[in-house]
């Protein structure tokens, strides 16, 4: 009767795993949050271009000019402080990608060793017992003198 197959390290490799799903999951909430990061910059651009297209209809007054000069000034500076967010975040999500793929990397090169291990316990089972028949066969062979 064949052994079964015991892959020794089966504790790393449920390791390996839970690491890939933790990789996974924060590249996960890196892209929500790089995705939530480029709409705000996008509704801020939108919201400066808009500003500067109404320049002309609010020369009224001095005061006027003035609180539309500071309210660009302010949208300038949330869309530079916006960009710099964003590329932050683009970064993380590149450093949360390149972690991704370097733990599911790790597990697959173990699972590929499992299945190496396997195939190799398989065939040494197999020409164990294909020696076991060969010695049984040859113990109840008894040659037919004529």
């Amino acid at each position: 009767m064949a052994r079964p197959f015991h892959f020794k390290l089966d504790k790393v490799l449920d390791y390996r795993e839970q690491l890939e799903e933790q990789a996974r999951g924060a590249l996960a909430r890196a892209q929500v949050a790089r995705d939530a990061q480029a709409d705000r910059l996008a509704d801020l651009e939108r919201r400066l271009a808009a500003h500067l297209a109404a320049q002309a209809e609010s020369r009224t007054s001095a005061n006027d000019m003035w609180l539309w000069r500071q309210y660009r000034d302010a949208l300038s500076q949330d869309v530079s402080i916006a960009r710099v967010e964003l590329n932050g975040l683009e970064l993380k999500l590149q450093r949360c990608r390149a972690e991704a793929v370097e733990r599911s990397k790790d597990r697959k090169l173990l699972e590929k060793l499992k299945q190496t291990q396997a195939k190799r316990h398989h065939d040494q089972e197999n020409a164990r017992e294909e020696k076991e028949n060969d010695e049984m066969a040859t113990l109840r062979y008894e040659p037919h003198d004529h």
